[in-house]
């Protein structure tokens, strides 16, 4: 019979295989593209610095907790990149069937915990889960254009495509205009205007 520790230890052993997943946006310095345990980690690290932008019904222990699991279901479904191309629907679907597997290696109780944690993080309807889902859009910006365009120029991402799929998101999901302006100020980056029209779509 395998014991509570075995279960622990083995989806431990598991989401190892994260650092193996490849991402679409390079490291800050462009020498590599990072992987998505790297992601995961530097999202709660922007989560712990970045809490200040958060509105005040926002639990930032949860928004870490989220972070660090949100994207465990890549080891099956494989990363995708906001600029590439894939069917959404056969992505959720295959992602759904990760969490099954994925979180179903651990003790009933955490099992249902963990799983609980990344539905939410999913469903996005939650000021953390909002939150959580604007830093997720905020990062890769932000190692883009300190690599000096990074993906953006593999994907050749035009500025309407910027605003809708980051900038626009991000306000969405309450991630605030400090964030966004911020992305739409750095130097080399064309002017992009977010207005309270933006946040209301």
């Amino acid at each position: 019979m395998t014991t509570r520790l075995e279960q622990q230890i083995a989806f431990l052993n598991e989401a190892d295989k994260l650092k193996s997943v490849t991402r679409g946006t390079l490291l800050c310095d462009a020498s590599r593209a990072e992987n998505s345990a790297e992601h995961s980690w530097h999202l709660t690290l922007y989560a712990l610095v970045l809490a200040d932008q958060a509105g005040p019904d926002v639990d930032i222990t949860r928004v870490i907790k989220m972070l660090i699991l949100h994207d465990l279901v890549e080891i099956d479904a494989g990363d995708n990149p906001i600029f590439g191309s894939y069917d959404t629907a056969d992505m959720e679907a295959q992602e759904q069937l990760a969490a099954d597997r994925i979180f179903g290696i651990l003790p009933n109780d955490l099992r249902d915990d963990l799983r609980a944690t990344w539905e939410e993080f999913e469903a996005n309807e939650t000021p953390t889960a909002r939150f959580a889902k604007s830093l997720d859009r905020f990062q890769p910006p932000m190692q883009n254009l300190a690599a000096g365009g990074g993906s953006w120029v593999e994907y050749n991402v035009t500025e309407a495509q910027f605003v809708e799929k980051v900038g626009r998101k991000i306000l969405r999901h309450g991630g605030g205009l400090a964030l966004c302006s911020f992305i739409s100020a750095a130097p080399g980056q064309s002017c992009l205007l977010y207005t309270s029209d933006a946040a209301d779509e």
